[in-house]
């Protein structure tokens, strides 16, 4: 058998083929290589559990003597017209507004509150209602800033106004109640606080930070029925006691 050897040309060419093949896969292959991303390690942050809290509310109230008085008094009058109703009001107004200057009442401290005319109705045998007069009447709402002469502001408007006066009712309070809130404020927010500690110990934790904290309206002191008061009396005692002021807040602490 006779092996026939390539000629040297021949094997050149078949090896510069073999250099350009490699080449064109070796430049091919390159880019695909490089759009492989590289393996990344994905990391998913545990959410951690919202902080337990406690939700508690706090009373506090704080008492002082009173320095202000204010009372509700006012005039009615009874007429067979509407006119000569209200003329007769404003008489008795009038007596009652000079009564109260004459009293050191300033003006700025006495305010109408009410003002009113209506017709009176009378049934007659075959029950139907006809109006047979018109009362008029006017309140006031006058406050006495010596308290000490609160009585005597009373019978003096009483004596001057006569059977056509009226004493609606007296209250006493504080002029200025800023002091008084901020200690009952102090008082709501230590037993709000006292409270969830207590709260943080009984369940094992301790207590942290405060979340939030609201406070509710304040209580104040109103208006209060007086007894009928006879018009000859010259002097009404009083006791004006203590006024007491309430705050009522709601606090949320962390439980650590």
């Amino acid at each position: 058998m006779t092996i026939r050897r390539p000629s040297a040309a021949r094997t050149a060419r078949l090896l510069a083929a073999t250099a350009v093949l490699g080449g064109l896969l070796v430049g091919t292959a390159g880019p695909a290589l490089a759009a492989v991303p590289a393996r990344t390690a994905l990391r998913v942050a545990a959410a951690e559990p919202a902080p337990a809290t406690v939700t508690v509310s706090g009373q506090g109230r704080a008492s002082s003597a009173p320095d202000l008085a204010i009372l509700s008094v006012g005039v009615e009058a009874a007429k067979k017209t509407a006119k000569e109703a209200m003329a007769a009001q404003s008489t008795a107004a009038e007596a009652l507004l000079e009564v109260l200057h004459k009293q050191g009442i300033a003006d700025r401290d006495i305010r109408t509150d009410s003002l009113s005319l209506s017709p009176a109705y009378t049934q007659n045998a075959a029950g139907e209602n006809k109006v047979t007069g018109y009362q008029a009447g006017q309140t006031f709402s006058v406050k006495v800033r010596d308290i000490d002469r609160t009585g005597q502001v009373i019978g003096a408007v009483n004596e001057a106004t006569g059977d056509s006066g009226r004493i609606n009712g007296v209250v006493f309070d504080v002029a200025d109640p800023t002091a008084l809130r901020a200690k009952a404020r102090e008082a709501a927010y230590r037993d709000a606080y006292d409270k969830a500690e207590q709260h943080a110990r009984l369940s094992g934790h301790r207590l942290g930070r405060l979340v939030s904290l609201s406070e509710g309206e304040s209580v104040r002191p109103g208006i209060g029925a007086a007894p009928g008061i006879s018009a000859d009396e010259p002097s009404v005692p009083t006791a004006p006691g203590e006024i007491e002021e309430q705050v009522t807040v709601s606090a949320v602490y962390e439980l650590l």
